[in-house]
């Protein structure tokens, strides 16, 4: 088992000692007042760690710490891997971006559009055209969540069982059917959404690879990258190490809430939010995109590619509050924020809520975790927790502030 460590002095990678202590004495002080059960955080450059923290506890009533080696739920930063798992048969010819998605997936043979009404009176018409591959991978296709509760196709999400994405005891197959058979928002490529289509992605590795979502990550990125914790389950002689998730209470503070069902292969592999993962396995992922494809001789993507995948997608360079239907639940704030392939996008640092550099780009999960790569100042950061906020959560913003103010060189 491999464990992140910390590599070199701050002050030799650039990054002022001082301004990490601010950083960790503030997190420090939300699982002090219990907004937090505890926290690791991480902040390379150059590929090296510079700073390591792990405060607080995993789980807090059996009084077990946060260590390097803590697994997390890492929800919605699956999203980046599994279109990353995409691109990879994009290279390979097996697929390209402005294929439409129904030549895979026939049940999106003939989408239809949301024009009117509500529940059963609900007026569609044809779409005037296709959702294309990528459409999924720009959140731009017109399908959506069912637990936003703001447009009466969310409500239609509902009705047929998908408030948390899948009809309970659905695999992926049947999911993505479902998804299928409601209708879009808007028109493909007309609007910004985040949504399940990242589930639909995943289902689209499985049909043009012929593997299972799970085999697929394993063979062809887990594997090859030494990302020997992360999966869509935990092992018995892991189970040990998973953090206990916390939702947010109406006072503040926290208290402990269902999970993924880890413990097994799930039948739901989820290309949008299933994974789980350690710290020293997420900074090699992350290492992989800033050197641009590769890692220690292994190379996933070429370079081009991924320069594709971090560059705003959005039609005119629009950033997601000119072209996004609402705000992403897990994001802090859209202002200045584009989108890419599976990640979000820096395009303008000075309309940002929190200072930020021109091309950074990454993602967080809605249990508070959240990774960025910044390729102007060689730097990667990643913060690891377990809560659900039940209202936008200051940390991400609080942590890119502390952040900037320690870069140096």
């Amino acid at each position: 088992m491999a464990v992140l460590r910390q590599e070199v002095e701050p002050g030799e990678a650039g990054l002022d000692r001082d301004a990490l202590d601010r950083l960790d004495r503030h997190l420090a002080r939300q699982v002090g007042e219990g907004r937090l059960p505890g926290f690791l955080v991480a902040v390379a450059r150059g590929g090296r760690v510079a700073h390591l923290t792990a405060h607080g506890h995993r789980d807090v009533a059996a009084a077990l710490p946060v260590e390097p080696d803590t697994l997390w739920r890492i929800y919605s930063m699956t999203k980046p891997v599994t279109s990353v798992a995409a691109l990879m048969l994009v290279e390979e010819g097996r697929l390209a971006l402005d294929d439409p998605v129904e030549r895979y997936l026939p049940c999106f043979a003939a989408p239809r559009v949301y024009t009117g009404g509500t529940g059963p009176d609900v007026a569609t018409r044809p779409a005037s055209g296709p959702i294309l591959v990528r459409h999924l991978m720009t959140h731009t296709a017109g399908l959506t969540f069912g637990f936003y509760h703001a447009h009466p196709v969310d409500a239609l999400y509902r009705a047929a069982g998908l408030e948390s994405s899948v009809r309970p005891g659905a695999d992926l197959a049947e999911t993505v059917e479902l998804y299928a058979s409601l209708p879009l928002q808007f028109e493909p490529g007309t609007q910004w959404n985040y949504s399940v289509a990242t589930n639909v992605l995943g289902r689209l590795v499985e049909v043009v690879s012929g593997q299972p979502l799970d085999v697929f990550c394993a063979e062809r990125i887990f594997g090859p990258l030494g990302m020997t914790d992360t999966g869509f389950h935990v092992t018995d002689e892991r189970a040990g190490r998973l953090a206990e998730l916390y939702g947010e209470t109406e006072d503040g503070g926290i208290e402990p809430v269902p999970g993924l069902p880890l413990r097994g292969r799930p039948r739901f592999l989820s290309g949008s939010g299933g994974l789980v993962a350690s710290a020293y396995d997420w900074h090699r992922f992350m290492e992989m995109l800033r050197r641009r494809g590769e890692l220690d001789g292994v190379r996933l993507l070429r370079a081009g590619t991924v320069d594709l995948m971090t560059r705003n997608h959005l039609p005119g360079g629009a950033d997601l509050r000119a072209f996004g239907s609402r705000p992403a639940h897990d994001q802090p704030g859209n202002d200045g924020v584009g989108f890419g392939l599976g990640v979000s996008v820096v395009t303008d640092p000075a309309r940002t809520q929190a200072p930020s550099a021109l091309g950074t780009y990454g993602w967080s999960g809605v249990a508070t975790t959240t990774f960025w790569v910044d390729p102007g100042r060689d730097l990667t950061v990643q913060f690891m927790t377990q809560v659900r906020p039940k209202s936008s959560h200051t940390v991400y913003r609080d942590l890119r502030r502390l952040v900037h103010e320690a870069v140096t060189g």
